[in-house]
Formats: structure tokens, sequence, C-alpha cells
């Protein structure tokens, strides 16, 4: 009797076909960088024509890989986190490779260090962290991890590997178009500030107002949801000087929208607002939201080859700051005239 699998093609018969060595097969498989195109082709050819599939188990035995990345990820309840959890999910799928998640919440018993053990423990290659506190990373650096670190940061990390939406040209984004419609006087409604991505864009917002010559004004500290946003719009008791609120996510700036048009104020009629992050939800509400949008699937193809090329041995490609896109909705229009 013939044995499970004895009639799948094997690496020696692709090889074989492409007229090169099971060396060079192995190599293609594991993108390594120095195979000439002609080769490649050749063999991905040889392995299509064939219908082989690498057996996961033998090569992780050879190569002492498992083929599993780890993600910490600081709050599977936010939009940006949990899309960027599936799009990492999703490009790991398609590289060979699965996914194990820890979620870590603020006030529960789960320490970084007890997540990172629980991963390690599971034999992953690498880590990714997404979505971090400043405090979660601190206690990341004191910890030693053993594989590859990638931070989903918007700044580079002399500790960590890094890819990002661009959050300050995102925010830049927001500001400038703002200001091309008229505004000069802008407030921001940040998110957490111990999250890095709300201090990034908080510290942007208020650098590109700067170059703009828009008014300074202290900015409004949220925590990402809409029920925060929408009772602070509940509490504005009069038309403020400022003619435009640009939001730290969508999520907020929905409650936003909400909350000023139950308090008797026209978005954008009396005030124009804008948003981060493009939910789905976005180009619903009324008015549709204008916001910057974060290019998620990207982001998880870029993490997943960065956290291969570490995995691999390979050099890190450079591509690790994804662009923003401003999607212009009927929440934004030019300042409302002085009465």
């Amino acid at each position: 009797m013939a044995s499970p699998g004895a009639d799948r093609p094997n690496i020696r018969q692709v090889a074989e076909r492409a007229g090169v060595s099971a060396m060079t097969v192995s190599r293609v498989l594991n993108g390594h960088p120095h195979i000439r195109d002609a080769t490649r082709r050749r063999v991905e050819g040889a392995i299509e024509e064939l219908d082989y599939r690498p057996n996961m188990t033998a090569r992780a035995l050879a190569t002492q890989r498992t083929r599993r990345i780890g993600v910490i990820v600081e709050s599977a309840v936010e939009f940006g986190p949990t899309s960027t959890v599936r799009a990492v999910e999703s490009a790991a799928r398609a590289s060979g490779y699965t996914v194990s998640s820890v979620l870590l919440r603020a006030g529960e018993e789960i320490s970084p260090q007890e997540a990172v053990d629980h991963l390690i423990a599971q034999g992953v290659d690498a880590l990714c962290v997404v979505a971090p506190r400043s405090s979660s990373i601190a206690a990341l650096r004191r910890i030693a991890v053993g594989v590859p670190v990638l931070v989903v940061k918007p700044d580079k990390d002399p500790t960590f590997l890094t890819v990002t939406v661009d959050q300050q040209a995102g925010t830049a984004l927001a500001v400038d178009h703002l200001v091309s419609l008229g505004h000069r006087d802008i407030l921001h409604v940040a998110g957490p500030l111990d999250w890095l991505d709300a201090r990034t864009r908080e510290r942007a917002f208020h650098a590109r107002a700067k170059s703009w010559g828009v008014r300074e004004r202290p900015v409004v500290i949220g925590d990402w949801t809409a029920d925060f946003a929408y009772d602070f719009a509940r509490g504005i008791r009069e038309l403020p000087d400022y003619t435009a609120i640009f939001v730290a996510n969508d999520d907020m700036a929905v409650g936003l929208v909400h909350g000023l048009h139950d308090r008797g104020f026209s978005v954008p009629d009396d005030l124009s607002v804008v948003g981060f992050d493009d939910i789905p939800l976005a180009r619903h509400i009324v008015p549709p939201l204008t916001t910057v949008r974060q290019d998620f699937d990207a982001l998880g193809v870029a993490i997943v080859d960065v956290l291969r090329a570490a995995i691999e041995e390979r050099e890190i490609p450079d591509v690790t700051r994804i662009p923003a896109q401003i999607i212009a909705r009927a929440s934004s229009a030019p300042p409302r005239k002085a009465h």
C-alpha cells in the first residue's frame, strides 16, 4: 500500500523539471534574493506545472522554523488594530505562514512578558506588536525575546523593526484639506496620548497647523469611542470660534457629528469635521465623512514581508511606511461666514 502523499510531486521532481538542483528550488521557495530571474521563472513554472505544495512540517524540521508569526495587539476593539491584524493574517497565509495572537487590555492580568512567553512557547519565528502604547514598548525593551520583533509604530526604533501607515503625512493631508477650504481655526480631538499613533497624530497636527498659521488651541483628549465625542459635542453650548474639527479616528468623528446634530449644529455649514481611518460606515453617515484612509492591506503585506526577510536572514525591504490618502466627502466645506 502506498503511503499517504506518495503520489504528490516532491522537490526533486520540481528540480528535474526545471533543470536545476533541489537546493536551488529550496532557495526559490524561501525567497532567497540571489537567484537569477530566468532561473526563478523556470522553477516557478515547474512548481505550477506539477502543482507542487511544499511539506511545511518537513521544511520546519529542516530549517528549525515553524513558519508562524506571533501577534500582540493592544486592542482588538478599535477599527485600526482589528484591520491590521486581519491584514497580517491574510498576508501571512498567502506567504505560507500562520499567525497566533494575544490580546493585551489595560487593567487585565496578562502582561507583555506573559504575552511574549505564551507566543514563544508556540515556537513563533517572529513577533509583531500592533497598536502599541508607550508603556508596552518600554516593557518589551526589557524582554529578551530571541526572535525578530516588529512594532507597528510611526517612528523608526533602535531596538525593533518598524512598519506603519504614514501617520504624519496622513495628518498633514487632513490639515491641508481644511486649510485649502479656508479654515484657519481648527480644533483637534485626539486619541489617548499614551497610544503611539494618537501621540503622533497630535504632534503632527500641531506642526502642520503652525506651518499654515492656524490658531493654536489646546487639544481635546478622547478615548477613541463615539460615546466620548458625542458627549463632548453635546456639551458645546454655543457656536464656537473654531470652524473645523480634526478627529483622531472615525469612531469619534461619527459620535461628534451625531452630537453636533443633536445639539442643533449643522455639519458642515456650522462646523466641518474630518476623521481618520475611513471605516466602512464613514461613507454612509449623514453627511458622509471626510477622512484619512489607511491602506491596511498594504500594511499587512509590508509587515509580513519585513518579518519574512528577518526570519530568513535576507535584506530588510525599504518600504516600511505606507502612504495615507485623504478622502473628501460632504462633512467638510468652506468655513461659515461671520455673522
